[in-house]
């Protein structure tokens, strides 16, 4: 009784190339070609720089009183918390016009709603 694929005149599954060292040549072939897929998605999914810090973001206060209100702030601003949503400067504004409150501690009103 032979082994599979002992025969080099047999043909492989498929379109696999017939006989042992040719499929090792392949198997070679592509673990190297996946390797270097592998690579190329690393650097794609690498961020392209550092994390620019928002100018405006919106959190929830977290009253603990009914549903926590929204709440406006400055990027910067260490009160913030870490569900700060980035929002652009008109987004901003017209959430503190529709009543979110702004950060008593950045004071993002005080920017924003200049003319």
């Amino acid at each position: 009784m032979s082994r599979p694929g002992a025969d080099d005149d047999r043909a492989g599954p498929g379109d696999l190339p017939p006989g042992l060292e040719r499929l090792r040549t392949l198997e070679t072939w592509l673990a190297l070609s996946l390797a270097r897929v592998r690579e190329q998605i690393a650097v794609l999914e690498r961020p392209a720089g550092p994390a620019r810090t928002p100018d405006w973001g919106i959190a929830d206060a977290g009253t603990g009183v009914g549903t926590p209100a929204a709440e406006v702030h400055r990027g910067d601003c260490w009160a913030r918390g870490r569900s700060l949503v980035a929002v652009s400067a008109e987004r901003a504004r017209a959430e503190l016009a529709d009543g979110a409150q702004p950060c008593a501690v950045c004071r993002p009103d005080r920017v924003l709603n200049r003319p």
